[in-house]
């Protein structure tokens, strides 16, 4: 469920017409609802109520600070893969002992400013990595909180670009691995090992390789706690898949709810305290691009409605073939007559699509599209191709809105250049 519904035949967003904003601040722009946002972060704490749970949003999904900030709030630890994403959560109010680091290929700089954030744990996620955080935190005269992160090798059963559980990928330590990376963790004078990690992808539809994963998981927690080692906490990850209007998900599509019951029977009577990580279940339904209709194109066997947005705009349809509903802001009249249309966006590139053969009512330029389940990773894997500025993030709170990210100009990205001082000097030779 989210909070983008029809009022009278106008599209809003909780209590704020669609249009209205529009007209306020330009097209095309993101807008996102704080009640979707608490609603389903709510789902997860209420879901894991009965289990020793903290619900770390992964910033990853939508990074802007207001969005932190309305789940931080609400009780939100923090799942971050980059300094900037820690710099985001620490001044979106989350506390640093409610942030666990991830990602593969931290860097120095990153881990050392982990430790002196003093997050919850950083995750690891190879034996070199493990190495450099033992010599940063030495140099710091610390002691590293750190879980082992496990590649389970397990089929997430999701789409290729977005599996992370399997021995091919490049996240995690192979399980079997385990015994003696914990071992020479254990060595370390600057390591304190407090939890082991697991995360298998995203969109996940299907709760069974959760529970072959955990499953494992647990079976591993068991031979560890026999080598002497404390598992302190396990952090289980996210992926909750969710809808995004292509028939394609289970109409009994999995709640937060369902999910805590596997996990609950899987290490439930382990009685360790639990992470989770969810992002895209989050923030994903919370948010719609807003975007407005250039030309209508008749082409020789298709008819085209460009738009203003763009693929720089919202990546996933070029990059996952990731389909999104798209609606009128306008709704059409009962009985309207359908036709198929392709929405596409006006960049020289064929990939630059965000439906094709939809079946929409007639529009005319000047009309407003709204690109639904776009909260999660949209504006954040945005870029200024074309030289075409980033543009607003909208935050809805009732019959109220704030401008969160302005829109760019150009002047801005240009501002960023600079033309060398060889340039005004004479050549030589």
């Amino acid at each position: 469920m989210d909070h983008f519904q029809y009022r009278e035949g106008r599209l809003h967003a909780e209590d704020v017409d669609i249009e209205y904003m529009a007209e306020s601040v330009g097209t095309p722009f993101y807008c996102y609802s704080t009640a979707t946002l608490e609603r389903h972060f709510k789902a997860y704490v209420d879901a894991f109520a009965s289990l020793d749970a903290t619900i770390c949003y992964a910033v990853k999904a939508n990074s802007n600070i207001a969005v932190i900030s309305t789940l931080s709030r609400l009780g939100a630890g923090a799942d971050v893969v980059s300094c900037g994403e820690l710099t985001r959560a620490l001044r979106g109010g989350v506390p640093a002992n409610k942030i666990v680091f991830s990602g593969v290929g931290k860097s120095r700089e990153e881990i050392a400013a982990a430790l002196e954030a003093g997050v919850l744990q950083i995750n690891v996620e190879s034996e070199p990595e493990l190495e450099l955080i033992n010599d940063i935190a030495v140099s710091q005269n610390k002691r590293a909180p750190i879980a082992i992160r496990i590649n389970p090798d397990v089929d997430a059963k999701t789409h290729e670009k977005i599996t992370t559980g399997l021995s091919e990928n490049k996240f995690g330590i192979e399980w079997t691995q385990a015994h003696a990376v914990f071992a020479k963790a254990a060595s370390l004078p600057g390591i304190e090992v407090v939890g082991i990690a697991v995360h298998i992808g995203s969109q996940l539809t299907d709760l069974e390789p959760y529970r072959h994963a955990y499953t494992r998981l647990r079976d591993l927690v068991a031979m560890l706690c026999a080598d002497g080692h404390k598992i302190a906490r396990l952090d289980l990850g996210g992926g909750l898949g969710i809808p995004y209007g292509d028939g394609e998900i289970p109409a009994d599509l999995p709640t937060p709810r369902d999910y805590a019951d596997v996990v609950q029977s899987a290490v439930g009577d382990l009685q360790i305290p639990l992470i989770f990580e969810p992002g895209r279940s989050i923030a994903g339904n919370a948010g719609i691009l807003v975007t407005r209709i250039l030309y209508i194109k008749e082409g020789a066997t298709r008819t085209f409605a460009v738009v203003d947005a763009a693929m720089n705009d919202l990546l996933r349809p070029t990059l996952y073939n990731a389909y999104h509903d798209i609606v009128p802001v306008k709704q059409a009249s009962p009985g309207a007559a359908l036709k198929e249309i392709d929405v596409v966006g006006p960049i020289c590139e064929t990939g630059d699509t965000f439906g094709v053969q939809r079946q929409l009512p007639s529009f005319a330029a000047g009309d407003l599209l709204a690109i639904r389940t776009a909260g999660a990773y949209g504006a954040v894997m945005a870029s200024t191709y074309n030289s075409r500025p980033l543009v607003p993030e909208v935050l809805v709170n009732k019959s109220s809105f704030d401008v969160i990210r302005k829109r760019w100009d150009v002047d801005q990205m240009i501002g960023l250049e600079a033309i060398p001082d060889w340039f005004d000097k004479p050549s030589e030779g």
